[in-house]
């Protein structure tokens, strides 16, 4: 009876944090789609990322804006199937989808014609949508994905290869778009740039998560199971709490996850436990250890 009712707790959850995650993410294409549609591309300005590539290839080629996020896109989905995960690969492939039919579809008015405010909420709204689609559990721009894997086969941080990525696109864009237009993009940029860190407050590309619970043995072989993180455990003895000094060791879970991985490792502990003391603190890099995920099957 009570693994009846732990398996329906456990179903409950899962269907309660799907649909959270399809409202984050369903909210972060309408403000990306806006951010386009009503600023961006109406004035010929550009962002970073695979969607700032799509934009300078739209202004050059005149090809819909829509079809190319899916093309340029669906290399780096692929990608995150293999160095994320399954789900994560579907609900970023759905987003995608999602943002060129809203897109192709929906008519955004064009909100200002003012270079600056242009700059500034265009790049706003953008970066509202990429930090909202990776609080529900993916992206709607592959350049994150393409610098983790490119972090874990060089000594670069992730975001260096970012950094990096963009300073390629900007450059290019003076040269084909002017020097004024770049530089309003790199406005646009840092605007969506910070709006990103708003939004996933202010999480790093490293963080490090500590989790403390009566059910650690559950938790750290599912985090193995499901997200093929490493970890490391502490014995440590239970504090004073609601029912006074308990006397007792805990096992303690240490582990360290992308930004990427947030959402399910909360899903995954919320799951299991819903009581557990979890801790997140922001790390720079990291080197060494099970910081690269084992292939999972």
């Amino acid at each position: 009876m009570v693994s009846k009712q732990i398996r329906s707790q456990k179903k409950s959850y899962k269907v309660f944090y799907l649909i959270r995650d399809l409202i984050l993410i369903s909210a972060g294409i309408f403000s990306a789609a806006l951010g386009l549609k009503g600023f961006l591309l109406p004035n010929g300005f550009i962002d970073g990322g695979v969607t700032g590539i799509s934009l300078l290839v739209t202004q050059l080629t005149g090809i819909p804006l829509s079809i190319l996020l899916i093309l340029i896109n669906a290399p780096f989905i692929i990608m995150g199937y293999f160095q994320i995960s399954k789900m994560f690969a579907l609900k970023a492939a759905l987003a995608i989808a999602g943002l060129a039919m809203c897109l192709a579809v929906i008519s955004f008015p064009v909100v200002t014609s003012d270079k600056l405010l242009v700059a500034a909420f265009g790049g706003f709204c953008l970066g509202t949508g990429i930090g909202l689609a990776i609080r529900g559990g993916c992206v709607i721009d592959g350049t994150e994905i393409l610098a983790l894997y490119i972090s874990r086969k060089t000594s670069l941080k992730v975001g260096d290869v970012v950094l990096l990525i963009n300073v390629i696109i900007f450059s290019v864009a003076a040269i084909v778009l002017g020097i004024e237009k770049a530089l309003y993009s790199v406005l646009s940029y840092f605007a969506a740039s910070k709006a990103v860190d708003f939004i996933i407050e202010g999480i790093e590309e490293y963080t490090g998560v500590t989790i403390i619970s009566e059910k650690s043995h559950e938790i750290r072989k599912t985090i193995i199971e499901k997200m093929g993180r490493g970890f490391t455990i502490y014995t440590g003895k239970k504090g004073y709490g609601k029912r006074g000094e308990v006397e007792g060791e805990i096992d303690i879970i240490y582990t360290v996850i992308t930004r990427l991985e947030i959402s399910k490792l909360k899903n995954i502990v919320n799951i299991i436990d819903e009581n557990a003391f979890v801790v997140m603190q922001s790390i720079n890099d990291t080197k060494g250890g099970m910081i690269k995920r084992r292939a999972l099957h």
